[in-house]
């Protein structure tokens, strides 16, 4: 090996490293498995400010929403977005009744979001506006505000055991 081909290999940059995989790096092409039902993900929001994906799934017709939110531990939570309607952002209650259970406000904040693929947002970077609610039976109540548009989610936690990323697309 000639002296000028060592000097080149020992001043050639080094290949980064592969990006670890995980549920939290998931997105649009990857398919995961929630409580034994396989969907295909199919959009991403990712808050700038906070450690949590929201993903939108999709079986065949049927459109959920999975929220992995790590901090001690890795939660989950799959959501139905339900038809509803406020008409503020600044009329959000601390207690809301629907179809009679009482959901009492948990956590709210606002963060810059970063979306990737079919989102229930489609704003890029804009401020996403999120309530949620959580039941004494444990349901969930999501409500989020974008651009003076609203969506509400309906939803329940699911156990971490019940999450499985099967495959996804190589990125």
């Amino acid at each position: 090996m000639s002296l000028f081909k060592r000097v080149k290999n020992i001043l050639k940059k080094a290949e980064p490293l592969p990006v670890e995989r995980s549920v939290l790096t998931m997105g649009p092409g990857d398919v995961c498995e929630v409580s034994l039902v396989t969907y295909q993900v199919t959009g991403r929001t990712k808050p700038t400010s906070r450690n949590e994906v929201w993903l939108t799934l999709r079986d065949g017709a049927d459109v959920r929403y999975l929220n992995i939110e790590q901090r001690l531990d890795t939660s989950y939570a799959l959501f139905n977005s339900i038809d509803g309607r406020l008409d503020s952002m600044d009329e959000v209650p601390a207690h809301i009744e629907l179809d009679g259970i009482d959901y009492h406000l948990e956590d709210q904040y606002s963060t810059r979001i970063v979306e990737a693929g079919s989102t229930p947002f489609a704003a890029a970077g804009g401020e996403l506006y999120v309530w949620r609610f959580q039941s004494d039976g444990r349901k969930l109540l999501r409500i989020e505000w974008q651009d003076g548009r609203f969506m509400l989610y309906e939803g329940e936690s699911v156990l971490p055991g019940d999450v499985e990323w099967l495959r996804g697309s190589v990125r």
